[in-house]
């Protein structure tokens, strides 16, 4: 649909005349899970195999999702080498060991067991000279089949979900540090009823990497991450704002700070609330967040200027944020 050519002209004239610009910076979050600072060694183990007392619930559960044990070994398996390579590489442990399997009452039918007993966490964290201990308490690819008639062909349709339990233990004060579930639906299609045999491998093919995704995901439950965050600055105040706006456009947003700061002084109450509230984007962007808390609060309290509020809340939520990232990255050496 074409834009009428009068209307377009309102609409450039009502974007050249806005007194703000959008720019947007990146900002460091904390990971969902803080572990203990002192934490300096972890254990991975996978406890999601049936254990014997559970193998005729299992069978059931297999006999109507078509699962089977390898599947599940295998995805299983996938899931500890995701999660064990992504902690290595995110360095936030002196060292990482992946664990034989243990067979301490899971289900091995999409219930996640109950919490591993204290002891048996303390005797494994002893053992392997961990400090935590990851644990894989539920791994379930439960599968469901369709058929469908396509010029006279019966197809094999596989719908697949693969639903992933994991716990973070703590032996030292004896806290489950997390709880949590990841889920990946997967179709495989395809197959015929004589080629069941390559369908099959085709699922187990797309459970491993499922399993290998989950992992990765896993890990970046105790992984701070970057985001971008979009800010409004003011391009219009005195004559000084065009040009500190055709630098901060340019990326000098030292000279265009240099304009504002000057700006901050000016006998216009708007002109210098729009330049204290620049001042706190400047402040924000050089990481400096107690200067950008006082500059926001200056152009709200004393100028009422919009969107200082805002920002304000903004700014605090943030240094709430880095104190917790202080201490997710804060690794101290006391065991």
């Amino acid at each position: 649909m074409k834009i009428p050519s009068a209307l377009l002209g309102i609409i450039v004239v009502c974007y050249s005349c806005s007194s703000t610009n959008l720019m947007s910076l990146s900002v460091t979050e904390p990971a969902p899970v803080s572990l203990p600072p002192n934490a300096k060694s972890a254990a991975i183990v996978n406890r999601s195999l049936a254990v014997d007392d559970s193998r005729t619930v299992g069978a059931i559960h297999r006999t109507i999702s078509l699962e089977s044990k390898d599947l599940q070994v295998a995805g299983a398996g996938a899931s500890l080498t995701g999660l064990t390579d992504a902690l290595i590489r995110s360095n936030r442990f002196d060292s990482v060991k992946k664990l034989s399997p243990i067979d301490h009452g899971s289900y091995g039918t999409g219930v996640i067991p109950a919490y591993l007993s204290w002891d048996t966490v303390e005797k494994i964290c002893r053992e392997s000279h961990v400090d935590v201990l990851f644990s894989l308490e539920l791994f379930d690819p439960g599968s469901t089949v369709g058929l469908n008639i396509a010029n006279f062909v019966q197809v094999l349709n596989a719908k697949t979900q693969v639903e992933t339990g994991w716990r973070i233990y703590d032996p030292k004060t004896r806290t489950i540090l997390d709880q949590f579930f990841i889920y990946r639906d997967l179709n495989c299609q395809g197959g015929t009823f004589l080629t069941v045999g390559s369908a099959q491998l085709g699922r187990k093919e797309a459970v491993v990497n499922a399993g290998n995704r989950t992992g990765e995901d896993y890990a970046t439950r105790i992984i701070p991450y970057c985001i971008r965050v979009s800010r409004y600055y003011y391009v219009r105040g005195d004559g000084s704002f065009s040009l500190a706006k055709r630098m901060a456009r340019a990326g000098d947003w030292g000279g265009a700070a240099n304009i504002w700061r000057e700006a901050t002084n000016s006998r216009s109450g708007k002109v210098a609330g729009r330049a204290c509230y620049n001042m706190a984007i400047i402040s924000e962007i050089n990481g400096d967040l107690n200067g950008a808390l006082q500059w926001a609060r200056k152009a709200y309290e004393v100028y009422r200027t919009p969107y200082a509020l805002n920002f304000v809340n903004i700014l605090q939520q943030r240094q709430s944020n880095d104190a917790v990232l202080r201490s997710q990255t804060e690794i101290t050496s006391d065991h």
